[in-house]
């Protein structure tokens, strides 16, 4: 193997093929072309000022002068396996963040390291790593190029030029000549611009925090509710968050923002990527940002733009303070991670990170090591496979927990970390790993079971100790309520648990995550405004975006102020938040969807960190949006005050005892029992019975369980209906909890009937009845109102 200086000094040299090896330098006195400046050269730096250090732990880490070194400093670890140098850049606060170049000479199991006596949190810093430049064969080392610390815990600046805010990446951070002539080979031509001016720094951060006031709510997946959030949108328009913390970690722990999180009734936020994450140079070319962050390049430090307090190191506490916010108000927290990819890119993409540090070991290469694998449809994927990819992730996992005290993860497109040499495997080193974690496998894991790979597709397939998305779930209520499912076979196994999924392997039904609407997608209100995408803000000619909306727009695209559109509308948004609360498996809400949020028909908001993605909080004055969040937290106390309604294991479906009830039964209109005919036939109402007389549980002390039970109504039909209440042994009485034809929910409940009476069923309308076993005649009350045309 040729030294990196030996590489230096063939300058315009060529393959035999005459393939471009670098950009040529320029003759003294002449104009640089693009990729011909040399780097700046190190500063000096005496070699006695870099003491051997340790290998291990990986990162940037802080020593008091109490552990043995006699003298504070920080401990700098680079795993970089092919790499033929490493330098540790340090960079003080002078004008222009003044450079210090230190070479790392110890290697230890291909781990460059050194301890550096003097430097303290708050330092920053960057690496530069030496090797081949030669794409054909995947080697892409380039020291021109400062890189990030995969490792590092806090990141300061970010990928732009100097005081730029949205603007194009410069080309100085891209490895090869990005605006090279003959574009089919630029990426084979190495940039020798210097990037550090460009690009963010790693900074050093102190490990002060024991955790030891801290009490996670340790909340079982039964009783678990989740809410999506994102933590800039959810606090930007808050009325009752100062200007000052809206958008930032320290907004979302703000009494404000929890006091709705508890009121609502959830038990865990799910916060979009709160990873280091970069902006898209193509967004930035049209004067926009990433706004999701499904972009990492940082995982193990927070999200600096989202830090009120700094970001030397104080997001790190802001974020941990966030959390124990959120714990002390007994709610858990979520992070939706993206280790499948980074923001790097493809091979025409930028070298910020992994890229330059060892390109062949931490990317999936094609046949052709010049070309990436890409099954995330984002221009790469990490290779899960290599020990040193998998260390990192899991080392990020671990850290999270311990040291950040979240609760569990949401893995962005899953399937990609599953796959061994290619196709998806339940068995692949990432699951067992996983598997077999003492950390890992006690938080919640929750796969988004596919990729956009051949055979990525995997819902149903994750191994016990995994819950996941259920995009079948989504499906079959989407097109319940819409009027386009054939039959309703489909939508009773997604009601009660989608036992054709999870009854295997010791799984339970809240491997289900069930929802309606997700981040990527219509919102709810969205969903039933528009049939079709509008997503022309996006910049991308409305092409970007899902057609598979399964959306019913009630007659009219968009807003409108239609009276009986806009009546419909809202009825249908409590059909699906009543749907979706209702049945077994684990809820997942969207934040803003209990009180109708709107994007005006963008399914696919990534790029609009605006008044678009960002939650109106004045939805809530208009009285009707009140309602609907009034319904939405009392189904969800509803839910936590029943067993019945959060099962922790599948139904039977057969007869218990000798009355001959079964633990879930399901009935036709005329109030028999569902024959497997009316299976197959076509149908918009479905009745689900559940029976909390004998709850396949056990209290903690092994007392057996028992509830009142429900009878669930759902007809989608356009026409109202009559339906017949069941008889004993069912029930000899109901009363009516919840009915969505109500605008006003307060005046449904306390309603009561005698079991065999033909009850009015409004269209496109939720009954939810309790059963009561005696009453009088007095207590049913007069007759209720006849059908109406709903």
């Amino acid at each position: 193997m040729s030294s990196a200086a030996e590489q230096e000094a063939r300058e315009g040299a060529e393959f035999g093929d005459g393939r471009p090896r670098r950009a040529p330098a320029a003759p003294a006195g002449a104009d640089a072309r693009p990729g011909s400046a040399a780097p700046p050269a190190p500063a000096p730096a005496p070699a006695a000022v870099v003491w051997p250090g340790s290998p291990d732990p990986l990162g940037a880490h802080f020593k008091d002068g109490t552990d043995g070194t006699a003298v504070p400093g920080t401990n700098f670890a680079l795993w970089a396996g092919g790499a033929e140098a490493v330098e540790l850049c340090l960079f003080d606060d002078t004008p222009g963040g003044g450079e210090t170049r230190h070479l790392l000479t110890e290697l230890t199991h291909e781990t460059w390291h050194g301890f550096v006596p003097g430097v303290l949190p708050g330092r920053r810093y960057g690496y530069r790593v030496h090797g081949r430049w030669d794409p054909w064969t995947g080697a892409r080392w380039n020291p021109a190029k400062l890189l990030l610390d995969p490792y590092a815990r806090a990141v300061d600046g970010d990928f732009t030029g100097p005081g730029a805010t949205v603007a194009p990446l410069p080309a100085e951070v891209y490895g090869h000549v990005r605006d090279w002539p003959q574009q089919h080979v630029a990426d084979t031509v190495r940039d020798e611009r210097d990037s550090a001016p460009h690009v963010p720094k790693g900074v050093v951060v102190a490990d002060d925090d024991d955790w030891a006031d801290d009490r996670r709510p340790a909340m079982p997946w039964p009783d678990s509710v989740i809410y999506e959030l994102h933590v800039r949108g959810f606090t930007m328009r808050h009325p009752g968050i100062p200007e000052r913390l809206r958008g930032t970690y320290a907004g979302l722990a703000h009494p404000a923002a929890i006091d709705h999180l508890v009121r609502l009734g959830v038990t865990a936020v799910e916060l979009l990527p709160v990873h280091q994450f970069a902006h898209e140079d193509h967004l930035l070319r049209r004067g926009l940002r990433n706004y999701w962050g499904y972009n990492s390049i940082g995982y193990f430090a927070p999200h600096a733009a989202y830090a009120a307090s700094g970001t030397r190191g104080e997001q790190v506490g802001e974020f941990k303070r966030m959390v124990r916010a959120l714990h002390a108000a007994g709610i858990e927290v979520i992070l939706d991670v993206v280790y499948n990819h980074t923001a790097e890119s493809g091979e025409l993409g930028p070298m910020l990170s992994l890229r330059g540090i060892d390109n062949r070991r931490y990317y999936r290469l094609q046949a052709d090591p010049r070309r990436y694998a890409d099954y995330t449809g984002c221009g790469n994927t990490l290779h899960v496979v290599q020990p040193n990819v998998l260390r990192l992730i899991t080392d990020s996992l671990r850290y999270w927990v311990t040291e950040m005290g979240v609760d569990g993860f949401r893995f962005d497109l899953a399937a990609a970390l599953a796959r061994s040499m290619h196709d998806v495997d339940m068995l692949s080193p990432f699951l067992a790993v996983i598997a077999q974690d003492p950390v890992l496998r006690r938080v919640k894991l929750i796969a988004e079971p596919w990729d956009v790979g051949s055979g990525g597709y995997q819902v149903g397939a994750f191994p016990p100790l995994w819950t996941e998305w259920n995009d079948r779930y989504r499906n079959a209520v989407r097109d319940f309520w819409r009027g386009a499912l054939p039959d309703v076979r489909d939508l009773g196994y997604r009601l009660s648990g989608s036992s054709d999924l999870y009854a295997w392997g010791g799984r339970r039904p809240y491997a289900s995550v069930n929802f309606v609407t997700a981040h990527d997608g219509f919102t709810l209100r969205d969903l039933v405004s528009y049939e079709r995408k509008h997503n022309e803000a996006n910049g991308e000619g409305n092409r970007d975006g899902t057609h598979d909306n399964r959306s019913w727009n009630c007659g009219v695209e968009g807003e409108t102020g239609d009276a009986r559109v806009l009546a419909l509308r809202r009825r249908q948004l409590r059909n699906l938040l009543t749907t979706l609360l209702l049945s077994t498996g684990v809820p997942m809400l969207v934040a803003g969807d209990e009180m109708g949020r709107t994007q005006g028909g963008n399914n696919n908001a990534y790029c609009q960190d605006n008044e678009t993605g960002w939650i109106d909080w004045s939805l809530l004055e208009d009285p009707g949006w009140r309602a609907q969040t009034e319904l939405c937290s009392r189904l969800l106390a509803l839910r936590r005050a029943h067993p019945v309604l959060r099962s922790r294991s599948f139904f039977s479906g057969r007869p218990r005892g000798a009355d001959g009830l079964r633990d879930l039964a399901w009935f036709a209109a005329d109030g028999t029992e569902m024959t497997e005919a009316d299976w197959y036939a076509p149908a918009a109402t479905l009745g689900m019975y559940l029976s909390g007389r004998d709850i396949p549980q056990r209290g903690r002390q092994g007392a057996p369980v028992t509830d009142d039970s429900f009878l669930a109504v759902l007809h989608a039909g356009p026409r109202p209906l009559r339906f017949t209440l069941p008889g004993p042994p069912w029930a000899r009485s109901y009363e009516l909890l919840v009915d969505t034809a109500l605008e006003d929910q307060h005046s449904a409940p306390g309603l009561c009937r005698e079991a065999g009476s033909r009850v009015p069923v409004r269209a496109r309308s939720v009954l939810l009845w309790r059963v009561v076993q005696d009453v009088t005649d007095a207590e049913a009350g007069p007759p209720g109102p006849g059908p109406d045309s709903g």
